[in-house]
């Protein structure tokens, strides 16, 4: 069995291992523990205060940033109005009555379709639209 000797051993090796974990935690433990009551509140006050500008700066780039968005969708909305108005007047002005109108008032008249003159150019090729490539 055991010696005494060496149960000594064993239980002074038992004590000193609380004794040193707690001085590991004491050492681990922020300064702020050790602080007073005065500075303690102190600190806290300014840390309180700190979050609450960071709180009111944050709002207010929100706010920004919403009244910006506001802002484009006003824009928006007027772009959009402005080419429905100007699809209206470019559909308005293709229309065939109001082509009619316009030569008019120009002082031109429709032609006869029995004094208009045919040409016929052998080998001429169609005038494609843009889409379509020309063919040789």
């Amino acid at each position: 069995m055991y010696s005494l000797k060496e149960h000594r051993s064993a239980s002074q090796v038992a004590r000193t291992k609380p004794i040193l974990a707690a001085k590991r935690r004491r050492q681990l433990h922020p300064f702020f523990f050790h602080m007073g009551p005065v500075a303690l509140s102190i600190t806290s006050v300014l840390l309180i205060g700190l979050m609450a500008v960071l709180y009111l700066s944050q709002s207010g780039q929100a706010v920004a940033a919403n009244q910006q968005l506001q802002d484009i969708h006003t824009e928006q909305a007027t772009l959009l109005r402005q080419n429905q108005d100007l699809v209206d007047s470019i559909a308005q002005e293709r229309s065939p009555a109001y082509i009619a109108s316009q030569a008019k008032n120009l002082g031109l008249e429709p032609a006869d379709p029995k004094s208009v003159r045919v040409i016929v150019v052998p080998h001429l090729q169609p005038v494609s639209s843009q889409d379509e490539p020309i063919k040789p």
